[in-house]
């Protein structure tokens, strides 16, 4: 990497045990490359993207890691936030050429959560930090600047 960088990870809380998981794999991970980091919280996943949006206003980061869980339930809200959640991360990436690390978990139950999230298993925390520190690691080669 030509500088070391310096990644918000920011976490949707309002699944705290998925997300810990999630958070611990993503850690290890952005060590292991040699990133600094902060952690900062959110009350669930529908306030990520707008989280990131405030954060990339700042100039601070290098890159984002988006991480949360939402788990269905017995109405249609499942829905509407998964999509949300996604179409907004997405816009980011696009609008403001943001590496952004997508580990939000959308899952049926809180079990398949638990296993995305566990370090000791998918590791979805870990995947989304390599996704995000790879796309640092392009916009430094070429130069992007946001």
């Amino acid at each position: 990497m030509a500088t070391t960088p310096h990644i918000l990870i920011l976490e949707a809380r309002y699944y705290s045990e998925i997300s810990d998981l999630l958070a611990q794999g993503a850690v290890a991970e952005i060590k292991r490359w040699g990133a600094t980091f902060e952690r900062v919280e959110v009350a669930g996943a529908f306030e990520l993207p707008g989280g990131i949006r405030m954060a990339i206003a700042t100039g601070k980061y290098d890159g984002y890691l988006a991480l949360g869980c939402v788990i269905r339930g017995e109405t249609s809200h499942y829905d509407h936030i998964c999509n949300e959640v996604a179409r907004g991360i997405g816009e980011l990436v696009i609008r403001h050429m943001a590496p952004i690390g997508f580990g939000v978990l959308t899952c049926e139950n809180v079990q398949q959560a638990m296993f995305r999230a566990n370090p000791e298993q998918k590791n979805k925390g870990r995947e989304a930090a390599v996704a995000c520190i790879k796309m640092v690691e392009l916009a430094q080669t070429l130069r992007v600047t946001g």
